[in-house]
């Protein structure tokens, strides 16, 4: 257990244990409907107290081209089954979903560090795409073209590309795979996900589930890798030739080396990389609802979202009013601590590095003229206090990058 410094809840003093269903705690890479094991293995731990949840295999490129390579068989079979077939086993895998929420929440809250509540929510999220999709996949249909000769007949069919690399972040560890498989299930393709290394026992038990709900062999495949792997990894899932279409959500940095391996086959590529949402507040605005706003917006997830407002611009005549409000609703509606604790609305961030960035990024806003007004400070392990700056200017970091962690820094 970590070591309890003033301003952590003494709630981390005590163990947690995750108290879920043997069957959905997978620690083997799934790769053509069997769990395989790797040479080596790599530790999963808590985010909240540094434990270790467990080891899990350590996928390499062979894993990676063997789930590859299975994806493919299964494609020439999976991509003839008839949209009826493919949605009913999607709704299954929905069904299952649902039946074990509480304990893929509870993997979620573990391994992420994101409260209780917030990944039971995560949990509804990701069902919701399997449903969805599950529907759409009766939909999926031509059309007819009137041609520009009377001699012609312009038919358009629509037909799945084939093997699809789908790499996923860990702070949605459950909900960003089921956005990206069901679609890709729905139309016929097979895939291959690499989870982020922080967080691959969600993925797996989605894969248990997949299991359970009849998803034929090779066609769901999940190769989970440490950090050190996940560079040779990602090339394989990226540059083979068997693979079609590549799907990432992640950092702008890894995002441009994808590009880069994908662009020698030519492969179709959707990525949704980093961003730097501005939360604009106006004089004419409701100071009540701009603060309920603010906080909804930058600390779901301790500001760990792809969509959480990173730079806060306010105009002069609502501003103090705006900050005042904002610091009283901090102190009242935010509480730090382990996600399995009911009152929390805080979990850590995911890892030391993350609380570093953004420990680096008040310093850096203080070093250059900014005012902490709430919070500010590290604390054990990956926590970081909420904190709220004023005075900050262009030219700061927190600025120019995404922070990613509950950090609102406010321009006048």
């Amino acid at each position: 257990l970590i070591r309890i410094l003033p301003g952590l809840p003494s709630m981390l003093r005590r163990p947690y244990s995750l108290d879920i269903s043997a069957e959905l705690l997978r620690t083997q890479g799934f790769i053509n409907g069997r769990w395989v094991s790797a040479p080596d293995t790599f530790p999963v731990l808590d985010p909240a107290t540094g434990e270790e949840l467990a080891q899990v295999s350590d996928c390499g490129p062979q894993q990676a081209r063997d789930a590859v390579s299975s994806a493919y068989k299964a494609f020439l079979s999976w991509k003839c089954q008839t949209a009826k077939e493919r949605s009913a086993l999607l709704r299954k895998w929905f069904d299952l979903v649902n039946q074990h929420n509480e304990d893929l929440a509870k993997l979620i809250t573990a391994e992420c560090g994101k409260p209780l509540k917030e990944s039971l929510g995560e949990i509804t999220y990701s069902a919701s795409f399997l449903e969805w999709f599950s529907e759409e996949a009766r939909r999926v249909y031509g059309d007819i073209v009137p041609p520009a000769a009377k001699d012609r007949k312009m038919l358009l069919m629509k037909q799945p590309v084939g093997v699809a690399s789908i790499i996923t972040p860990w702070n949605f560890p459950s909900a960003m795979i089921t956005r990206k498989v069901a679609a890709a299930l729905a139309v016929g393709c097979t895939v291959v996900v690499k989870p982020a290394e922080d967080t691959p026992l969600s993925a797996l038990a989605l894969a248990e589930l997949a299991v359970q709900a009849g998803i034929p062999p090779g066609v769901f495949n999940v190769v989970p890798c440490s950090r050190e792997k996940a560079p040779a990894v990602g090339e394989i899932l990226c540059t083979d030739p068997l693979v079609s279409k590549i799907s990432f959500t992640g950092s702008t940095a890894t995002g441009k080396v994808l590009l880069k391996h994908a662009a020698g086959t030519v492969k179709r590529v959707s990525m949704e990389l980093g961003g730097h949402a501005p939360f604009i507040v106006f004089d004419s605005a409701d100071v009540d609802k701009a603060v309920a706003g603010a906080l909804a917006s930058k600390f779901r997830n301790s500001g760990q979202t792809c969509v959480c407002s990173n730079r806060f611009l306010v105009q002069s005549g609502i501003h103090d009013a705006f900050l005042e409000k904002l610091g009283k609703a901090m102190d009242a509606e935010l509480r730090t601590g382990h996600g399995f604790e009911p009152t929390t609305t805080q979990g850590p961030l995911i890892n030391v590095s993350a609380a570093e960035k953004v420990e680096h990024h008040i310093e850096d806003a203080v070093s250059r003229g900014a005012v902490v007004l709430k919070g500010g400070k590290r604390l054990e392990g990956s926590f970081m206090q909420p904190t709220l700056l004023s005075n900050v200017s262009t030219d700061m970091l927190c600025m120019r990058e995404e922070t990613f962690g509950p950090l609102v820094p406010v321009v006048k």
